[in-house]
C-alpha cells in the first residue's frame, strides 16, 4: 500500500503529537500503522477505512487509540474534501483554504455518524456531508449584505431559470417568463432579483470605466455623490404644508410674521393689537403643534 505501513511493537513512525501518544497502545493485531495517512491512495483508502471503522465502533472515545483511528480515517479521506471543494472552484475566489476547512468539518460530521452495518461506501455517505457544509458556508458568509434565507435559496433558482429560459429563447427572460418558469408570482421574483444584488459587492476603489485607454481612471469612491443637505430642508417643507394648513387664519398670519418676516414678538403684538406676551404664548403653542405633527409624520 502507498504511504503505509503495519506497525510492529516497538517500531517508530514520523506523527504528530496528538498521535505520538497512541504508539503503546495500537498493537500490530488490532489497527495498521499508517506513516503518512494524507498519501494513502484513494483505492487503498477505501479497502483500510474500513479495517478502521470496525475497530472505532468498539474503541472507548477519548482513549489514545480511539484519537489515533479517528484521525487517521480524516487524513485519509482528506481526498473527498479536495475532490467536493474542486465543484465550488469558480465561487470561491481567494477562499480556497477557507472550503477546504469547511469541507472538513462535513467530513468529520460523516465519520462521527457513519454505521458499517448501512452497507454503503463511506464515500457515498461523506461526499453529501462535505457538500451540504460547503454550501452552508457560501448560503450564510458570502452576501455582501444579509437577505432572509428564502430569498438566498430564491437567488439560485432564479440563476438555473435565467440560463435555461435564456438558452431556449435565445435572449434574457423577463420578469413574467421567470414567474412562469417557476410557478411564483411576479412580485416574488422581483423581490429575489433585487435581493441578488447583494451577492457580492465591487470595492470603492475599483477604477471606473471613464476612458477606453485606462488612463486617467478614477475610483468609484471618487465619483460618488455626497448627501445634499437641502434636501433635508425639501422634504421638510413638504411634511410642513398640510400642517400650516390646519392652522386657523390669525396662527398661520403669526407663523408668517414670525418666521417669514422675521418680526419680532413686539411688532406682532402691535400688529395684531395683544401684549407681547400673548405673541410668546401663541408662538410656543403654534410651533409645539407643528413639531407634534413632523414628528408623527416621520
Amino acid at each position: 500500500m502507498t504511504a503505509m505501513s503495519v506497525r510492529a511493537s516497538g517500531a517508530t513512525a514520523p506523527l504528530s503529537d496528538d498521535l505520538a501518544g497512541a504508539r503503546t497502545d495500537v498493537g500490530a493485531e488490532e489497527l495498521p500503522w499508517v506513516e503518512d495517512a494524507g498519501k494513502v491512495a484513494p483505492k487503498d483508502a477505501r479497502a483500510l477505512s474500513k479495517v478502521f471503522f470496525d475497530r472505532l465502533q468498539v474503541l472507548e472515545e477519548g482513549t489514545h487509540e480511539y484519537q489515533y483511528a479517528r484521525n487517521t480515517l480524516i487524513e485519509m479521506n482528506l481526498s473527498l474534501v479536495r475532490f467536493a471543494a474542486s465543484r465550488f472552484r469558480n465561487r470561491g475566489g481567494d477562499d480556497t483554504e477557507d472550503i477546504i476547512q469547511v469541507g472538513t468539518i462535513g467530513l468529520i460530521k460523516a465519520i462521527d455518524r457513519f454505521d458499517l452495518s448501512r452497507e454503503v461506501e463511506f464515500a457515498t455517505f461523506a461526499v453529501p456531508y462535505i457538500v451540504g457544509e460547503i454550501k452552508r458556508f457560501f448560503r450564510d458568509t458570502t452576501w455582501s449584505v444579509h437577505v432572509p434565507r428564502r430569498l438566498q435559496e430564491l437567488r439560485v433558482d432564479l440563476a438555473k431559470a435565467k440560463e435555461q429560459l435564456s438558452a431556449e429563447l435565445d435572449r434574457d427572460p423577463t420578469v413574467k417568463e421567470l414567474a412562469a418558469h417557476l410557478d411564483l408570482p411576479e412580485e416574488e421574483i422581483i423581490e429575489g432579483l433585487v435581493a441578488a444584488n447583494g451577492y457580492s459587492a465591487g470595492s470603492l476603489d475599483t477604477p471606473s470605466a471613464d476612458s477606453d485607454s485606462g488612463q486617467e481612471q478614477r475610483a468609484y469612491a471618487d465619483v460618488l455623490g455626497e448627501a445634499d443637505p437641502g434636501m433635508e430642508t425639501v422634504e421638510n417643507l413638504h411634511t410642513l404644508a398640510p400642517l400650516l394648513e390646519q392652522l386657523d387664519d390669525r396662527e398661520r398670519r403669526i407663523v408668517q410674521m414670525r418666521f417669514g418676516a422675521e418680526m419680532t414678538q413686539a411688532q406682532i403684538g402691535a400688529e395684531l393689537g395683544v401684549s407681547q406676551m400673548h405673541v410668546s404664548r401663541l408662538l410656543t403653542r403654534i410651533v409645539k403643534q407643528l413639531r407634534k405633527g413632523m414628528s408623527v409624520e416621520a
